[in-house]
């Protein structure tokens, strides 16, 4: 646990004493695939990180219809915003696969952050880059076509995977299709007709970027 948290966003940084007070208020969780951690609207009782593994954060139409609003995996905090604000949490999330994560219980882990100023810091940025995922996210799903949002996500996924000329897909086509907003048979589609414009080259999860200035100008 202790390695996970000093290696976070969140927490690196902190000073050993600091660090050794947030493990001691951690707890492991274990989720299968597929289970859910939270509801919409269940109350923000503390937050999480992931320890090992993939979790979705998700909201769903009445209609059925799952809009991925984002997914995390190991390091990364979600479900911090509610605890502060003491409010249920605004988005369901579940385990993409067999997951450990780290709960903070909301009351234990507010009266630490009034004993460390680092820390509110560390959260100010981690939360301020969250807020720029987010906006980016909603400015594509409104202003943009699909292709020009698979383009940037590709583009996106190279800078976070530090490759620039090969990306590999964590979450499986499907799940990529949710959280572009679209649907399986529309993805399959886009993904074809860049491999024919010679943008990519799609093996699997795996797809080489063969006109990264391309893609660019595509988003």
């Amino acid at each position: 646990m202790r390695q996970v948290i000093e290696e976070s966003e969140l927490f690196g940084g902190l000073p050993p004493k600091h660090l050794t007070e947030i493990v001691n208020i951690g707890v492991m969780k274990t989720f299968k695939r597929g289970e859910s951690i939270f509801f919409e609207g269940d109350p923000g009782e503390g937050f999480y990180m992931v320890a090992s593994g993939k979790v979705k954060i998700f909201k769903t139409s009445f209609s059925g219809k799952e809009q991925i609003l984002h997914i995390f995996g190991k390091g990364e905090p979600f479900g911090e915003v509610p605890v502060f604000h003491d409010q249920p949490f605004p988005a369901n999330a579940t385990a993409l696969e067999k997951s450990t994560l780290i709960f903070f219980p909301r009351k234990r882990f507010v009266e630490l952050v009034n004993t460390m100023p680092s820390l509110v810091m560390n959260m100010l940025a981690v939360l301020s880059m969250r807020l720029r995922r987010f906006t980016t996210q909603i400015e594509n799903l409104s202003l943009k076509e699909v292709p020009a949002r698979l383009a940037d996500y590709l583009v996106y996924l190279s800078e976070e995977q530090s490759s620039p000329d090969h990306v590999v897909l964590e979450i499986s086509k499907g799940q990529l299709a949710s959280l572009l907003g679209t649907i399986p048979e529309t993805l399959s589609r886009i993904f074809a007709k860049m491999s024919d414009e010679g943008l990519i080259k799609v093996n699997g999860k795996e797809i080489d970027l063969l006109d990264r200035e391309g893609l660019e100008l595509k988003g």
